[in-house]
Order: C-alpha cells, then sequence, then structure tokens
C-alpha cells in the first residue's frame, strides 16, 4: 500500500476504469471523470469495433482480480475465417491447440468495468467537461463551456485517460520539448450487424474472427454474446472502390453483391445499417514525455493512438497499467520515479505495436487471400511445431506472450527476412515440410 492520495482520472473508458480499480485497491481516493453520459444509460452510436482480449490484457485482469469475471462476456476466437470472392471459405488458427483471443463487446465490457469500479468504491462523474489542467499541482478546470466560468478542482495526481483527442495531452503538448505526431489513415470503417438467428444462435462460426479480404479494403466480423456479428467494413473514403463511391442503395447493393456475394444472406439491414452509422476516421498519435513531474502521467490512447488491425489498442492500454503497477511496486511513495521509468519502458513498445498495427492493415487485407503468404505461414507453424524453442510466430509473440512489443517487432523482422530466402527455394510448395527446408531454416537462424 502507498501513502494514500487523491487521485483523478480524466475519461472512463476501459483502460481509465481498469486505472481506477488498480488505484483503488492501493488505497487512494480515486475520482473519475468524464464529458460524456454514463455509458450505462445510453444506447451504442454504431462507431464500434469488437475488441479483442489477449495475454496483455488477461494480466491485467487477473493481476487485480478480474479475469473470470470478463471471460463471463467474451467469446473465444481462435482462428481467422478467410471469405474469399469465390464464396470459398479458409481457415487459419491463432496460435496452438487451446490459444484463443476473446472477442468482447465495447459497450458490454466498459459497462461492465464501470460497475465493478463502483463495487471497489471508485466514484464517477459523467457529463463534467474537464476543459484543462494546471500541470504544476495537478489542478482541474472544469466548467459547462470552454470560455465561460471554470472550477477548479484540486488532487494529488492526475491521469489523462481520455483518448486520442486527449484534453491533459492538449495542455502538456504546450510545453517546449513536447515531442507530437498525428497521422490520419486514408482508410475509414463503417460500423454493419449481422443479427441472430431466430433462436438466438450466430449465423456464422462464433469462434472465427471473420475476414472477406479485397486488397485495399475488407470487411471483418466478431461475435456478440447475443447471438450477433460487430462487423466493420474499412475502406478508403476516395477512390475506385471507396466510401465517395457508395452515395445511393444501388451502387451499395451493386457493390456487396460483387464483392462480399456471401453476405447477402446475413447482413439484412445493410442499406439501413450503412447509412445510419457514421463513416469514421482511424488515426495514429505518437508523443512523449507521457508524465509531467509527479503530477500528471498519461496512459492509454490519450499517449499513443494506434489503429486496431493488430487487435491490440486496449491490450496495449492494459499493458500501461501493468508496468505502471510494476513501478508502484519497485518504488512506492517516490512518484517521481514510478511516472519516469513507466514512460521509459512503455513508450518504445508503444511505437513498436503502433508499427505492427500499421503493418497488419496490409496482412489482413491482401495477404490472407494470398497462396505464397499462406504457404509462409504454413511453414513457419510446421517449423515451431517441430522446434518451438527456436521459433514463435510474430503473431504469437504478440498476442500469446507478454514479450516486450519492441523485442517481438525486431525478431518479427529477422525471422520473415529468413522466410524470404526460404520462399525461395526451387518447388517450395511441394517440399515445404522436408528436411531440406527444416535445415535451410536452422542455418539462417545461426
Amino acid at each position: 500500500m502507498q501513502t494514500p492520495q487523491k487521485i483523478a482520472i480524466v475519461g472512463s473508458g476501459l483502460v481509465g476504469t481498469l486505472l481506477a480499480i488498480y488505484l483503488k485497491k492501493l488505497g487512494h481516493t480515486v475520482h473519475v471523470f468524464d464529458r460524456s453520459a454514463d455509458i450505462r444509460t445510453v444506447e451504442f452510436s454504431g462507431r464500434s469495433i469488437n475488441l479483442v482480449m489477449s495475454n496483455r490484457g488477461w494480466k491485467a485482469m487477473e493481476d487485480v482480480g478480474l479475469g473470470e469475471e470478463i471471460r463471463k462476456i467474451g467469446i473465444p476466437v481462435d482462428k481467422r475465417a478467410i471469405h474469399t470472392q469465390d464464396d470459398k471459405l479458409n481457415y487459419q488458427n491463432y496460435g496452438k491447440e487451446g490459444e484463443a483471443i476473446f472477442s468482447l463487446s465495447r459497450g458490454v465490457l466498459n459497462r461492465r468495468m464501470i460497475d465493478l469500479a463502483e463495487d471497489a468504491g471508485v466514484e464517477f462523474f459523467f457529463e463534467q467537461k474537464i476543459w484543462d489542467v494546471t500541470l504544476s499541482d495537478a489542478t482541474l478546470h472544469i466548467g459547462e463551456t470552454e470560455r465561460g466560468e471554470w472550477k477548479d478542482l484540486k488532487y494529488d495526481k492526475v491521469f489523462g485517460a481520455d483518448g486520442a483527442f486527449s484534453r491533459i495531452r492538449h495542455r502538456m503538448q504546450r510545453q517546449s520539448m513536447f515531442d507530437y505526431s498525428q497521422e490520419f489513415m486514408k482508410i475509414g470503417y463503417k460500423e454493419l450487424h449481422i443479427p441472430a438467428n431466430p433462436d438466438g444462435t450466430h449465423k456464422i462460426d462464433k469462434n472465427s474472427l471473420h475476414i472477406w479480404p479485397r486488397g485495399n479494403f475488407m470487411l471483418m466480423g466478431l461475435a456478440n454474446l447475443d447471438g450477433s456479428f460487430t462487423c466493420t467494413l474499412f475502406m478508403p473514403f476516395e477512390g475506385e472502390n471507396s466510401f465517395d463511391k457508395l452515395k445511393d442503395e444501388a451502387s451499395l447493393i451493386a457493390f456487396f453483391a460483387k464483392y462480399f456475394p456471401d453476405t447477402k444472406e446475413v447482413i439484412p439491414d445493410l442499406v439501413r445499417d450503412f447509412f445510419k452509422n457514421p463513416t469514421s476516421y482511424l488515426a495514429i498519435m505518437k508523443c512523449y514525455p507521457w508524465t509531467y513531474e509527479d503530477k500528471v502521467a498519461l496512459i492509454g490512447d490519450s499517449a499513443h493512438a494506434i489503429v486496431p488491425f493488430y487487435g491490440h489498442g486496449m491490450n496495449a492500454g492494459f499493458e500501461d497499467i501493468t508496468i505502471l503497477n510494476e513501478m508502484i511496486t519497485q518504488y512506492g511513495d517516490d512518484w517521481k520515479t514510478i511516472f519516469s521509468e513507466y514512460q521509459k519502458s512503455r513508450k518504445p513498445n508503444a511505437d513498436a505495436i503502433a508499427e505492427l498495427s500499421y503493418r497488419n492493415f496490409m496482412e489482413m487485407s491482401s495477404k490472407t487471400a494470398d497462396q505464397n503468404f499462406l504457404l509462409q505461414k504454413k511453414i513457419e507453424k510446421w517449423f515451431s511445431d517441430k522446434h518451438p524453442d527456436k521459433w514463435m510466430p510474430l503473431y504469437s509473440r504478440v498476442t500469446f506472450s507478454l514479450q516486450p512489443y519492441s523485442e517481438a517487432l525486431a525478431i518479427g523482422d529477422f525471422q520473415n527476412k529468413i522466410m524470404e530466402e526460404v520462399m525461395q527455394i526451387p518447388s517450395i510448395e511441394e517440399k515445404w515440410n522436408s528436411k531440406e527446408v527444416e535445415d535451410k531454416i536452422i542455418e539462417l537462424l545461426k
């Protein structure tokens, strides 16, 4: 236990809420502020990309005793289901037997975690607009409007968990020597919906991440507990196959008939969902430093917003909390050192998962339908099963281990160079699982 302090967290999303539970269990008074209404009282707005929890996220949950509770609202997903344009369905296992990520509805998870945080004694203040923070003394400035009258709320510590467009980071950006970059992808996304069967069962396999890869655009779907699927269409804003081209019902129906013919039976409300739900943006945000003295710290998306193509935005944010908690265990009441070591540990790993996530769009949208890529993955899995001490595939390093993201990225790049050579072996498609290929990989690993 630390000396109790009065701590404010700005943002009641997944990372802010889990952090609140950690800090409360350490004996602190914890107040969480959010400018939005209590998510438990509102309908979701059609902007969600379903979440997948992997080992890093589960570690953060289990360290605070919530793993069992959260598993009840998730669905294990052990493979990709690749829907080709000619109606074929190919499966790719994610890891070894028994390894799975968990599909979770963002809304369901966030509501449950706020309940759990309140049960732990955390206080929430919804529809409260934080406009600014005084970094030197951790004072929040709250008011109805940005230009109106503000009330000052003094704390010992403030955490900014208020997402990619954080107000807390906005203040930190105005310091000298603060690095900041923001990049919007030329690709946006739109939520679609596969309803449950009349008896509540799922229309397609619930234990797969479904992907319809089509080059520079793709559709993907993840199961919900109620039998439905949340689907996400990722597409360029402009160009030949783009949101810009789908302006009316006829063009939308023709587009889906051409590129996603097998969805006709399972997405009955395509037209309604497409034109009702907003087209949302994807941004990568990087900054440094993440902390100010021993007073203010950024965590989760407010420090490192990434694109969703590795399913690690939430997992990386939860791992921030794991590392912060390790620093608290190590340094006790020395918050200046806690904050300093936390950001030094996390920054290179946040940059690495940003890079991995960006690359994974290419893998999911193009390569998962490419025969050479599929053969390469088959060889990697075969070699890894034979020599688990010598080779762990990159996806498994990122998703089913706790190896730092930066190490996983570096080793993944090294392994890919090896595989580029292996794929040049004459007639590789016939002898992919031969002793010659095995020996070649072992030799290149040296």
